[in-house]
C-alpha cells in the first residue's frame, strides 16, 4: 500500500542556449583554412537543484453515520414501481451532509442477497442490490459489513454484498471473499495540502445472531479480537496509513450508555497508540462520544460508542424513542509536515426517520431551521423538538454541526481490497 507522505519532483530549470556551449574562435576558424570550422568541445551542464515540494497545513472532514437497516416497510417504501427498488427518495434529505464529506464511511448492517433471491426483512434481512448503488450516489464513499446479520443469507450473500458494493465504486471492511482478502483493511487516499493521505478503515462484529460463520470460510466475518485489530492496525500503519479508523459492532440493543465491553475494547484500542477513531453500531439508539487517553500521538483517540439508526423502521411503537434517532459524526483531521493525519475534533448532527411519512430520513438542524421542503412529513415541531432533546441528552458535552461541512478537496480514492 502506499506511503502516507508522497511529492510530486520538480522539473530542472530551463537551460540558456546563450551559455549552455561555447562557440568557434576566430583564430580556430582562420586555422582551418576553408574547410568547415572546428566546433570546440561543449561545457559539461550543471544541473538546476529540483525546487523543494511545497506543501501546507490542510483539513479534511470524515463524516460516519449509524446502522443501515432496511426492515421490510423500508424496503415497501423503497419499490420503484418497475419491480426494482430506488432508496434515493428516503435518504434525498441528508445527500447533501454526507456528499460534502471529504470521506463518508456508513454501516451496512444487512448483506444484499445473492442473484435470484428476493429481498426480506426482519429478522433475516437481505437487502437489494441497488442499495449499494444508491449509497454511492447519496456521496459514501465505503461501508462496514461486519455486523449480527452478516450471515443471514450465508455464504453468497457475504459475496453478494462484496460483489454489489464493488460495482457500486464503495470500499468495505469487516467481511471478505477470500482469505487473503480478509487480512487486507479498506484504503482511502485523499490528496491535501500538497500532500497524499491514507487512510485505512478496519471493522468487527461482536457475533452473528447465532448463524454459523460459513465452515469453509472462518475468515469471511471478522470477530472482535483485540489481539487482531491492534495487529491489523498496526500492520497497515508501518504499510504506509496515516490514519486508522475501525469500525466495531458491539453492545447491547437500546442501551444509553456503553457497557463495560465496550469501554474495555476501546481504550485497549486507544492503549495500542495504532487506531486513531473507533465509530460503533449495532445499539440502534446513540450513545456518548468520548476522547479517551492515548491514541497515536499521545493526545487522545475519539471514540463514538453507537450512532443509534440512520435507517430503519423503529421508533417508540416497536422499540424506544431513541431507535427513531441517529447521529452523524463529522469528525475533523489534520494535516502538517509533522504529523499527515491527526484528528482534531468531534462533531454530531441528528438524523430522524419519519416512519409514517414514507419511511423518509431527515437531518435535524434543517428540520429545526425550516430548511427542508419536506412535504412527506408528518412530524410535528414538538415531536422534532423531542427527538433533537433526546440526542442532544446522550450525545452533548460533545458539540453540535448544524450544517453540513465543506469538502476541501477531491473526492477519496477508494484502494480496493482485492
Amino acid at each position: 500500500m502506499a506511503g502516507g507522505l508522497h511529492s510530486s519532483p520538480g522539473g530542472a530549470a530551463p537551460v540558456d542556449p546563450d551559455t549552455s556551449a561555447s562557440t568557434p574562435s576566430a583564430d580556430a576558424a582562420a586555422s582551418a583554412g576553408a574547410g568547415a570550422a572546428t566546433p570546440t568541445s561543449a561545457a559539461p551542464e550543471t544541473p538546476s537543484p529540483a525546487p523543494t515540494p511545497t506543501t501546507e497545513d490542510a483539513t479534511f472532514t470524515i463524516v460516519a453515520a449509524g446502522d443501515v437497516l432496511p426492515h421490510t416497510t423500508v424496503l415497501k417504501n423503497a419499490e420503484d414501481g418497475s419491480g426494482g427498488w430506488d432508496f434515493t427518495p428516503l435518504w434525498d434529505a441528508v445527500t447533501p451532509w454526507i456528499s460534502a464529506a471529504d470521506l463518508a464511511i456508513c454501516h451496512l448492517e444487512v448483506p444484499v442477497v445473492a442473484p435470484g433471491t428476493q429481498p426480506i426483512g426482519y429478522p433475516v434481512f437481505g437487502a437489494p442490490t441497488t442499495i449499494a448503488r444508491d449509497l454511492q450516489e447519496a456521496g459514501w464513499d465505503g461501508c462496514s459489513t461486519a455486523s449480527n446479520h452478516a450471515v443471514d443469507q450465508g455464504w453468497p450473500g457475504i459475496v453478494a454484498t462484496l460483489d454489489a458494493l464493488d460495482a457500486a465504486g464503495l470500499g468495505h471492511a469487516g467481511t471478505a471473499r477470500t482469505a487473503e482478502e480478509a487480512t487486507q483493511p479498506q484504503l482511502y487516499r485523499l490528496s491535501r495540502g500538497g500532500r497524499d493521505i491514507t487512510v485505512a478503515h478496519l471493522a468487527a462484529t461482536y457475533g452473528t445472531n447465532g448463524l454459523p460463520i460459513p465452515a469453509q470460510e472462518p475468515w469471511s466475518v471478522q470477530l472482535i479480537d483485540p489481539s487482531r485489530l491492534i495487529a491489523q492496525a498496526q500492520a497497515a500503519r508501518a504499510a504506509g496509513a496515516d490514519l486508522v479508523i475501525a469500525s466495531i459492532h458491539w453492545g447491547v440493543e437500546y442501551q444509553d450508555a456503553p457497557n463495560a465491553d465496550q469501554t474495555t475494547l476501546a481504550q485497549q484500542l486507544a492503549d495500542s497508540g495504532a487506531v486513531d477513531l473507533v465509530i460503533g453500531n449495532h445499539p440502534h439508539v446513540p450513545q456518548p462520544v468520548a476522547l479517551l487517553d492515548g491514541g497515536p500521538s499521545g493526545e487522545g483517540m475519539w471514540v463514538a460508542y453507537s450512532l443509534g439508526n440512520f435507517i430503519s423502521n423503529q421508533d417508540s411503537k416497536c422499540c424506544r424513542a431513541q431507535t427513531a434517532t441517529g447521529a452523524l459524526v463529522s469528525v475533523s483531521v489534520s494535516s502538517t509536515d509533522a504529523d499527515p493525519a491527526r484528528v482534531t475534533g468531534l462533531e454530531w448532527s441528528g438524523v430522524t426517520v419519519d416512519r409514517l411519512g414514507a419511511q423518509r430520513v431527515y437531518p435535524l438542524p434543517d428540520l429545526i431551521a425550516g430548511r427542508l421542503d419536506a412535504p412527506a412529513l408528518t412530524l410535528s415541531p414538538t415531536e422534532i423538538a423531542t427527538r433533537e432533546q433526546l440526542l442532544t441528552d446522550v450525545m452533548a458535552p460533545a458539540p453540535e454541526r448544524t450544517a453540513p461541512p465543506v469538502p476541501t478537496g477531491d473526492p477519496a480514492v477508494v484502494v480496493p481490497r482485492s
